[in-house]
């Protein structure tokens, strides 16, 4: 297959990764991804929470689901000061070890406040103080009030989210914020585009979907599957790139950017659809490595799999460096893989396959 991503799905995956989707406010970015991916499907549906799934060759029996979340970590506003300074609760795994010197947007009904998380500065911190902590970190929007902050629009339980943009390092590595995890909802939409553009007639119904709120437990997923009552999930999320400096392969495992997807293997994982994912990458040569998980995936993967009394599910992760800072790191190359897998394991699919655990 020759390459995947053009200019045009290059400019939409920009745009879409700039675009704020935080955990409970994914409307916007979501509106961004089902404009994309309209051409592609026959038609498609909402939920009240706002994931969305675009469908091909509605009306079947058999049920497949490709899917990735759309939602990032943010943070919410908790606390303004007598003197306008704006403390903050986590809404997903923000780290906090990063924040200091941020810009961030506030998101408020007037719209976007502009605001930085402030910080001592080294001539002036004692040691005991010097490490970031939910009690010490804070916003600076310029106010000297909690007064004038509230003239602009900001209150408690406005979301705020850090202001970086998406760039290219090296013409083939992508960087950005929230890579984690609308990077997945562009490889289901690229994957979308393929069938479309090849004129792939599926035997079954495929829904595409985006689920929200994966970062504060999986519940965008937990919620459509009930709806959709699927025969067969891929899903698809990140894993660790564990060749940077400060981790512990031991612990984390071994997989590397630029060595293509990672399959899983967990409980949750159906072990008969893995192998079929595994023969597939073998049979069309596309790279891909391994990763051992322990009760769960911690991915959408574990709400498939548990629900309508069990869906045969699999985890096809991409890997990523510095995971929950603004500066999430991918391959474009592992990128185009991801997108031939799950791609070509769909043509291997068919509505008589039975994935049941003691197929032999």
């Amino acid at each position: 297959m020759k390459k995947i991503i053009n200019s045009k799905s290059e400019k939409f995956l920009s745009k879409y990764l700039n675009n704020p989707s935080p955990t409970g406010f994914e409307s916007e970015g979501q509106k961004l991804w089902l404009e994309y991916i309209k051409p592609y499907v026959d038609e498609y549906i909402t939920d009240n929470y706002g994931s969305v799934a675009g469908i091909i060759n509605p009306g079947k029996d058999y049920k497949v689901v490709i899917e990735a979340h759309a939602d990032e970590i943010s943070w919410f506003v908790h606390y303004i000061t007598k003197e306008g300074f704006i403390y903050l609760q986590r809404n997903g795994g923000s780290d906090h070890m990063i924040a200091p010197s941020k810009r961030v947007n506030i998101y408020t009904e007037k719209g976007i406040v502009k605001a930085v998380f402030g910080w001592p500065a080294i001539h002036t911190r004692h040691k005991k103080e010097e490490t970031p902590s939910l009690k010490n970190i804070f916003l600076d929007c310029g106010c000297s009030s909690k007064e004038e902050v509230e003239k602009l629009g900001v209150h408690v339980g406005c979301v705020v989210t850090f202001e970086d943009e998406f760039i290219t390092l090296n013409k083939n590595k992508y960087v950005g914020r929230a890579l984690d995890n609308r990077v997945g909802g562009f490889m289901i939409a690229e994957v979308t585009r393929l069938l479309k553009e090849n004129n792939i007639k599926l035997p079954f119904s495929l829904y595409i979907v985006n689920s929200v709120q994966e970062e504060i437990g999986l519940r965008g997923a937990q919620m459509i599957t009930e709806t959709l009552k699927p025969n067969v999930a891929i899903v698809t999320d990140v894993c660790h790139d564990t060749s940077t400096p400060m981790i512990d392969v031991k612990k984390q495992g071994d997989n590397v950017i630029d060595k293509g997807p990672v399959i899983s293997y967990a409980p949750a994982i159906q072990n008969n659809l893995r192998e079929r994912i595994i023969e597939t990458a073998e049979k069309k040569k596309i790279p891909f490595q391994r990763h051992a998980s322990s009760r769960y995936t911690g991915t959408d993967t574990d709400a498939f799999a548990y629900s309508n009394g069990g869906v045969a599910s699999a985890l096809i992760s991409l890997p990523l460096r510095y995971m929950h800072t603004t500066v999430e790191l991918v391959s474009r190359d592992d990128v185009e893989n991801v997108i031939k897998l799950i791609y070509e394991t769909l043509l291997t699919i068919a509505p008589d396959d039975d994935f049941s655990y003691f197929k032999s």
